[in-house]
């Protein structure tokens, strides 16, 4: 049965992704450090996990599995969920797959050393658009779709 893990601190989409999951009525683990409100519907289990680095990506990595969906913009966790055989986006509605999350953790690694380098670049993502919204909302819907055949 296909589950839907969202690696919620910071994660702009948590209402679209419940609107997803109350459509094909499955179940949405919210997990964070904390600061995140529970929501009472009943397909949604707040998880809140100990403070500390990755506690709440380890959470989901050793849960997560093949028809499963997670929604983070973690992408060592998105690795390991892919490891697993979940299906993994980011909230932007990128996919991330098998082919090209090697891409995906030498960009973060090269960036992550630039900054390292120069500690006054600016810079940053660019804003969450409705453009966004609407793609995450169309992918996650086909994700969905192709994880309950998984």
């Amino acid at each position: 049965m296909t589950r839907v893990f969202i690696d919620a601190d910071a994660c702009p989409v948590k209402g679209e992704t419940l609107r997803v999951a109350d459509r094909h009525h499955i179940q949405v683990f919210v997990v964070s450090n904390g600061g995140v409100r529970p929501n009472p519907h009943p397909l949604v289990e707040t998880v809140v996990v100990d403070d500390g680095p990755d506690v709440a990506d380890m959470w989901i990595a050793n849960r997560c599995k093949r028809g499963d969906v997670v929604i983070t913009g973690d992408i060592p966790l998105a690795a390991k969920c892919l490891e697993m055989d979940a299906r993994v986006i980011q909230h932007n509605g990128e996919v991330f797959t098998k082919s090209n999350i090697g891409n995906r953790l030498a960009t973060r690694d090269l960036m992550q050393d630039l900054r390292a380098a120069d500690p006054f670049r600016q810079g940053g993502g660019k804003p969450f658009s409705k453009a966004d919204r609407s793609r995450f909302l169309d992918i996650l819907e086909r994700e969905v779709r192709f994880a309950q055949q998984d």
